[in-house]
């Protein structure tokens, strides 16, 4: 009678610790759907933010209407630009990041620009706007940053052994990093010149 009482002890423990496992994972994978949910929250501050300065600066009639396009044409890719939370891969962290830096990149000519305006530069509604994109880009730096540290223990977890068969009998896999731009590591030339 004791015979068969063990191989049944034997598969309700296996049966709990998988289960254990399973209910670990998707709660570790929880935490980074909230974060990637944070990341895409502040960059779609920064992109209302960025319809609403290109709305005060389309108020100065003489300013650069290319400068402008390239705004609005970067910040409507950036906006197409998804990821879905429950399968996030490298790859698709690559195309968010680059649509991102390319609407960076179209604001900061944007904003090189707005120099030679003198009462743009003194419009209040442009200056507090410009204050708020500061924050808010700090914001998304901290929401990286907190994204990232959540993979961390979801990546150890879901592959390290015994856990990593049963995480990947449920379907769990790594997760990508968000990871900088290629060459941002290297500091920009500066070239000031005086006359």
């Amino acid at each position: 009678m004791k015979k068969w009482l063990i191989p049944i002890v034997l598969i309700i423990l296996i049966a709990l610790w998988g289960m254990n496992v399973n209910n670990t994972v998707i709660g570790l994978e929880e935490g980074t759907k909230e974060a990637w949910a944070d990341v895409e929250s502040s960059y779609q501050r920064r992109n209302d933010l960025i319809g609403n300065l290109v709305k005060t600066v389309q108020g100065a009639a003489d300013f650069e209407r290319g400068t402008l396009k390239d705004v609005i044409e970067a910040r409507a890719k950036a906006t197409k630009t998804t990821i879905d939370p429950s399968n996030i891969t490298p790859e698709q962290l690559e195309a968010f990041n680059q649509a991102q830096s390319g609407l960076s990149s179209a604001l900061s000519r944007l904003l090189v620009t707005v120099e030679r305006y003198p009462d743009l530069k003194a419009n209040k509604n442009f200056l507090e706007l410009q204050t708020q994109l500061e924050g808010t880009e700090n914001r998304i730096n901290v929401a990286r940053d907190r994204f990232n540290d959540t993979v961390r223990p979801y990546n150890e977890y879901v592959r390290e052994m015994p856990r990593k068969f049963i995480a990947s009998l449920m379907g769990f896999k790594e997760m990508g990093y968000y990871q900088a731009e290629a060459g941002s590591e290297k500091a920009p030339d500066v070239d000031f010149e005086f006359n």
